[in-house]
């Protein structure tokens, strides 16, 4: 699974020809969630909420990116990477 982003030892993936809605799989120290790239909300698993707090910000920040990665999935093409949170 492409990882389009790291930071904080937060590891943002995506999966080509994932299932809708559109989403991203975040890990983080052993936890993982599934998280809605509109919202940046936890849809599915579990992380600590300041992390899930880091991410939603960070989703909200890079909406077109994520949605134009999540377009290039479904069309298997190769992803971009994103500017991680602490600006890396």
């Amino acid at each position: 699974m492409p990882t389009l982003s790291t930071f904080f030892g937060i590891i943002i993936r995506m999966w080509h020809d994932d299932h809708p809605p559109p989403h991203i799989h975040v890990e983080y120290q052993g936890f993982e969630a599934l998280v809605d790239i509109a919202s940046g909300r936890v849809s599915a698993g579990d992380l600590p909420r300041k992390v899930a707090a880091i991410v939603q910000e960070w989703c909200l920040v890079h909406q077109q990116e994520l949605q134009d990665n999540w377009g290039r999935a479904r069309r298997f093409e190769p992803l971009e990477k994103i500017q991680g949170a602490d600006r890396d």
